[in-house]
């Protein structure tokens, strides 16, 4: 599912929205691997169609896009760079001790790695609005982190999970800029010159993105039906262990670099929340079917975590604005702090 953004070009519809997809998008994508699991024979060639999939997920993010998402990377280059930062080294390293503690057979440590390299996405921004984050830094660190993937994630793959299997940068870099770089860019150019057009249909690219992303997830499952099987439950623990200290780390990360409550619940999904499509079709395209199981059980389990973890901040901050004295102001870190 794409970064559906809230900006302030959006209507309170398209917000509304783009929280009922992130709330159904869990069901759907479990729908859409037992699907797969259960009937592989009738999706057994949609494996093809994963780049293509992807490439509708990523231009529906390019048609979210205003420049104002750019302005508030100007605006704030040191917080974005530290988001930026923590993303590219808290997941891609997380990912390879995990893989390296639980034992994880080659093609299944090479997929956990991947999804780790991969860029922020899925329901991010959505996700750090109903936790009461800072949703504009939060879309900046998504939109740099995805325009940088086709410089980053396969350099990363290739030093952190060559010795599983062998990687291949180049051509990794060349399905990015395909899959990625190109659809996003293109959904931008269309919002830039057709924006009021774009506008009206808005509220439908989030439930769009979703279809993709299970339809990515149903081909995915479907190719490896009889491995997943076997490898499910490891592969669980794996995802789980990988979503949620990537989570804490990056809600850690925020709190050293002193960007305060907000700016740090940002900074927790920016880093524990995948494009787990992207790592779903590069392991596809790249290593295996069975590469590609963590990205898929990722993508489901990373939107469930991400929905609670946000529903626990957002009561966290209602109660502490239950018990801020009457006259007194809140800190941008959320203490509450005495009138000038």
């Amino acid at each position: 599912m794409q970064n559906e953004q809230i900006t302030p070009d959006h209507t309170a519809s398209d917000d509304k929205g783009a929280r009922r997809a992130v709330t159904v998008f869990p069901v759907l994508v479990l729908v859409a691997g037992a699907a797969g699991l259960l009937t592989p024979g009738t999706f057994a060639g949609w494996t093809e169609s994963v780049p293509y999939l992807l490439g509708v997920v990523m231009f529906c993010m390019g048609l979210t896009m205003t420049p104002l998402d750019f302005r508030g990377v100007a605006r704030r280059p040191w917080a974005v760079a530290i988001g930026l930062v923590a993303h590219y080294v808290i997941m891609p390293g997380l990912g390879w001790v995990i893989a390296h503690l639980l034992g994880l057979p080659p093609q299944l440590a090479a997929g956990l790695i991947l999804v780790g390299c991969a860029p922020s996405g899925t329901a991010s921004n959505v996700v750090t609005f109903l936790a009461r984050g800072d949703v504009a830094l939060s879309v900046s660190v998504a939109t740099v982190s995805t325009l940088v993937a086709p410089l980053v994630t396969p350099p990363l793959t290739l030093l952190l999970a060559g010795s599983y299997l062998p990687v291949d940068a180049g051509s990794m870099i060349t399905d990015i800029l395909k899959t990625v770089l190109l659809p996003v860019l293109g959904g931008l150019v269309v919002r830039l010159v057709a924006g009021r057009l774009v506008d009206r249909v808005l509220g439908v690219m989030p439930w769009l993105s979703s279809l993709a992303v299970a339809a990515i997830v149903c081909a995915v499952v479907a190719g490896s039906a009889d491995m997943i099987k076997s490898a499910a439950l490891t592969v669980l623990i794996a995802v789980v262990l990988h979503n949620g200290l990537g989570l804490a780390l990056g809600y850690a990360a925020g709190k050293a670099a002193r960007l305060g409550r907000p700016a740090s619940r940002a900074m927790a999904f920016e880093v524990g929340m995948q494009n787990s499509g992207l790592a779903a079709s590069l392991a596809t395209a790249h290593f295996s079917p069975l590469a590609a199981l963590p990205a898929a059980v990722f993508s489901v389990w990373h939107n469930i975590s991400g929905a609670l973890v946000a529903a626990w901040m957002a009561h966290r901050s209602r109660r502490d604005e239950d018990v801020t004295p009457a006259g007194a102001r809140r800190a941008p870190d959320g203490a509450a702090v005495g009138n000038a």
